[in-house]
This record gives structure tokens, C-alpha cells and sequence, in this order.
């Protein structure tokens, strides 16, 4: 078998060549490791020379400078005081952001507060309560019809027509037969002519429908007070028939004009019936008549609104404080020892809705238990 030997140095031969190559390339290499340092030390050379000698460029605003401890002897090499012995050793500085553009609470504008108008105000006074049944409600019976208040042969509604249209004849000077309506409800102009093909298209609106203020108070008003109620001129508007259709007997809350811009004129109205009659809101109502004078804040409630003349008529026409106003009605007073057995004998006594606090109200009558019984 042939024994290969463990390598080594051939006899006779010097191993010096081998590190004398190894020492060569670690030779090489030193130039290199020596070139990327002192680009290093160039780099920080550079960034300091921005600063001028002997100066400190202060802490960042914003940020905390922590200052090491250093030896009691500030000076550097060659005896000069380094600029940075003026801080503390061990110190914390902290610098303050720099001051905001926004201006301080003093100097921000004040923003005038109108105060509140007198139709919300009046809104407010309103007593809210649920509203009343209709199952005893009978129009012509309770409100009766159109009256003539100023004895002049013009009823209400020719009234209200003469008042409202522009560019009236009258015949006879008691009915109007033409006329040109700028339809509050809706916006659209109506020609109006009287016939019974067409007399409907412009009809004469309660604002506050009879059969509202039926359940809203106006059973406890005397027979008198709920025809001056159908015949007062502060509670009747001409308006386009088939939207006075629509709105039939219903408040702000389920009813208001297609012409939002009369929403809030329509409402101060309502509200203006409503205190004159002692009528009350229901909840679901006040909200909206709330709603609709939140986009009017200076909305103000309407006095008495005159009637306007007719062309070659007798009536001359009313100024506000002529305008037949209804009494205001005086609260039905019972004995204060009134009892009714049941809501039934209420009604028929004509004292239903019952109030809380008011003679013949009872808890048991109050169902629901929100302060009005029998309604």
C-alpha cells in the first residue's frame, strides 16, 4: 500500500513566501478600510463647519437637550473654553415650541345673538297637551257658516277674496267674480272666476282647521266665540282648492305648504289663532312649528289683518283696530265638587277634555296618564 505523507514543507524549502503573500493582501486591504474612514471624518467635518467657531446652535424648538456630566474643567485641548461650559453639566433644557398664529380666545369674534322672535316666544306660552277626539265633531253644527260681521252684504269669504286677489270685479259689489290669486300654499298664480265649474279652484282655507281647533280646545269655547273663530280674518286664507284638499284638518306636523317658503308665515299664524282662542299644541306639533321658525329666528307673530276693499263696492275697507276681533274666552268654570262617572258623562257634559288640576278631572279617567283625560 502506498503511504501518502501529511503535507508539509518540502525539506530544504522556506515557508516565508506563503505569509509574505498572506501579509501582502492584509496590505492591500488597509488602504481601503482607511480611505472609507477618513471619508467618514470628511462627512462630520462638513456638517460642522456650518457653525460658526465658537458659537452653540441651541436645542431644536420642541425638543429636550440633555447635558452630560463633564469634569469640573471645561477647557479643551490647548486651554480654550469650549463654547458649550455655559450649560450646566447634568442640566435638562427644554425649549418652548414656537408661538402659535391662532389667535387667543380674547380676540376671537363675538357673534351677535339675536333674541328670540315673537312668534317662538308666543310658541313657547302655548300649553301643550294631547289632542281631543273628533267623534262629536259636526262643522256645520259647532262653527256654523260664513257671516257678514260688518254688515256691508259681503260675506267672509267674499271678504277674504277681496282682500287676498289682485285685479277683483264685483257686479254687485256683495260677491267678488274675478280676480288673480298669487297662491301662498303652493306659488302658483290662479285665475279666478266665479261659477260653479270653477269657483273651487281657489277656496278659502282655515290655517288653523276647524277640526284642529276642535280638538285642541275649542269645544270649551261658547257657540259665539267658535263662530267668530270660523269667521276671524287672522285664521282664513285664499289659497289653491286642491291644496287646501290636501291639508283638510291636519297641523304643522303633518301638513305644511309645498312653497316652503310660506312654512314659516303659515306657522306664526297658527300660532297667533292659537293664543287668541286659548287653543293648545299637541307635542308632535309644537316640535314642528319649532322646526319651521328655527330657519326664520325673526319670524314675528301677525295682528289683526284687515280686509281690503273691492272696486266699486260699499265696503271700505278695515284698518286693523276695525277688524271684528273675537272676545277673549273666558275658561269654562265648573262646581268645584263636579264628578263625572266616566268620560261618556263628560262629553256629554261638554267638559271633555278634562286638564289636570281643572274640577272633574280623575287619574282613573287619564288612561294614558299625560294630564288630559277623556280626549
Amino acid at each position: 500500500m502506498r503511504t501518502i505523507p501529511f503535507s508539509s514543507p518540502a525539506p530544504g524549502r522556506d515557508p516565508a513566501p506563503r505569509r509574505d503573500a498572506a501579509v501582502g493582501r492584509w496590505l492591500v486591504a488597509v488602504p481601503l478600510h482607511l480611505t472609507l474612514a477618513m471619508g467618514l471624518l470628511a462627512g462630520c467635518a462638513s456638517s460642522t463647519a456650518s457653525t460658526a467657531p465658537g458659537t452653540d446652535p441651541g436645542p431644536v424648538p420642541g425638543t429636550v437637550t440633555t447635558v452630560s456630566a463633564a469634569p469640573s474643567s471645561s477647557a479643551t485641548s490647548g486651554g480654550t473654553p469650549s463654547s458649550t461650559a455655559s450649560r450646566t453639566p447634568g442640566s435638562v433644557t427644554t425649549v418652548a415650541p414656537a408661538p402659535s398664529s391662532a389667535p387667543e380666545p380674547s380676540e376671537l369674534p363675538v357673534r351677535a345673538v339675536s333674541p328670540p322672535s315673537s312668534a317662538f316666544l308666543a310658541l313657547e306660552d302655548l300649553p301643550v297637551a294631547a289632542a281631543g277626539t273628533m267623534s262629536d265633531y259636526d262643522r256645520d253644527a259647532l262653527f256654523g257658516g260664513w257671516i257678514d260681521a260688518d254688515g256691508d252684504c259681503e260675506d267672509t269669504r267674499n271678504e277674504v277674496l277681496a282682500r287676498d286677489l289682485t285685479g277683483v270685479t264685483s257686479a254687485d259689489g256683495c260677491r267678488v267674480d274675478t280676480g288673480t290669486l298669487a297662491d301662498p300654499y303652493t306659488g302658483a298664480t290662479i285665475e279666478f272666476v266665479r261659477g260653479v265649474a270653477t269657483s273651487h279652484e281657489v277656496q278659502v282655507d282655515h290655517v288653523v282647521s276647524l277640526g284642529n281647533a276642535w280638538v285642541t280646545g275649542a269645544r270649551r269655547l261658547s257657540p259665539a266665540d267658535r263662530v267668530a273663530l270660523a269667521n276671524d280674518p287672522l285664521n282664513l286664507l285664499a289659497v289653491d282648492g286642491p291644496a287646501n284638499g290636501s291639508k283638510s284638518d291636519q297641523d304643522a306636523s303633518g301638513w305644511l305648504p309645498p312653497n316652503r317658503a310660506f312654512a314659516c308665515e303659515m306657522v306664526a299664524v297658527q300660532i297667533a289663532v292659537k293664543s287668541r282662542y286659548s287653543l293648545w299644541v299637541t307635542a308632535p306639533e309644537k316640535t314642528a312649528m319649532a322646526e319651521v321658525l328655527s330657519g326664520c329666528p325673526d319670524q314675528q307673530l301677525p295682528g289683526g289683518i284687515p280686509f281690503g276693499d273691492i272696486p266699486g263696492g260699499t265696503g271700505a275697507g278695515l284698518s286693523p283696530a276695525e277688524v271684528p276681533q273675537a272676545p277673549a274666552p273666558e275658561p269654562a268654570l265648573a262646581p268645584a265638587d263636579v264628578h263625572y262617572a266616566n268620560c261618556t258623562a263628560a262629553r256629554e257634559a261638554g267638559a271633555a277634555p278634562l286638564l289636570r288640576g281643572e274640577p272633574g278631572y280623575r287619574a282613573a279617567l287619564d288612561r294614558d296618564g299625560d294630564g288630559v283625560a277623556c280626549e
